[in-house]
């Protein structure tokens, strides 16, 4: 029976993994310091993390909190994991950055920003640091939208081979970060029943 076996919410304010309340010390104002705190907090030692965008960051500790809970083994290459995440500003956080640089009376274009101005890099640092060979998609949505998203879990799950899609919303602009990423498997005896009604729950 399909399950959401984790997940793991972040906001501006709070870090909830599997209904449960992380206590970091969050200090200053919101926004990239906090991942940055959220990072230390869990000493997961990436250093590319550093180089990331905030959008690929957010989306990056929310997999590494749900897949670390699972005991996912990352050493091993995995051809039976999709992601598919999504989001309503894409990555207009980095596009607004990039405008910046290339600006008449201030031209200084950033290739370490453009290389993050298109949303799917998200899911291509989760997949490269956890070795998932599955399919990797980034949709945009109005808003969040459970239905929508359980239509794209459906279509993950319909490839052959695949038994776990890692699914989220990962939005992050201006500051401001509104992230919840799942782990749904098809078959498993633990976690909560896969449906609408409790994706919409856990956002």
């Amino acid at each position: 029976m399909k399950k959401i076996t984790s997940y793991c919410r972040i906001t501006d304010h709070q870090v909830i993994l599997n209904g449960k309340k992380l206590e970091i010390a969050f200090s200053g104002d919101p926004g990239s310091s906090r991942l940055t705190e959220i990072y230390r907090y869990l000493d997961v030692g990436y250093p590319k993390f550093h180089k990331m965008d905030n959008l690929s960051k957010a989306g990056f500790l929310a997999s590494e909190m749900v897949l670390g809970s699972l005991n996912y083994d990352r050493e091993t290459p995995d051809g039976s994991t999709s992601v598919v995440f999504a989001n309503k500003s894409a990555s207009l956080d980095d596009d607004k950055r990039f405008q910046e640089t290339i600006k008449p009376d201030n031209y200084y274009p950033s290739p370490a920003v453009f290389v993050y101005t298109l949303p799917n890099i998200v899911t291509g640092e989760v997949a490269i640091r956890n070795k998932i060979l599955g399919e990797t998609s980034f949709f945009i949505l109005e808003d969040f939208d459970a239905e929508k998203m359980h239509i794209f879990i459906e279509w993950a799950f319909s490839s052959p081979g695949i038994s776990r899609v890692l699914c989220g919303w990962t939005e992050y602009l201006d500051g401001h970060c509104d992230v919840l990423v799942m782990m749904m498997e098809k078959e498993s005896s633990n976690g909560m029943d896969y449906n609408i009604l409790n994706i919409n729950q856990l956002y």
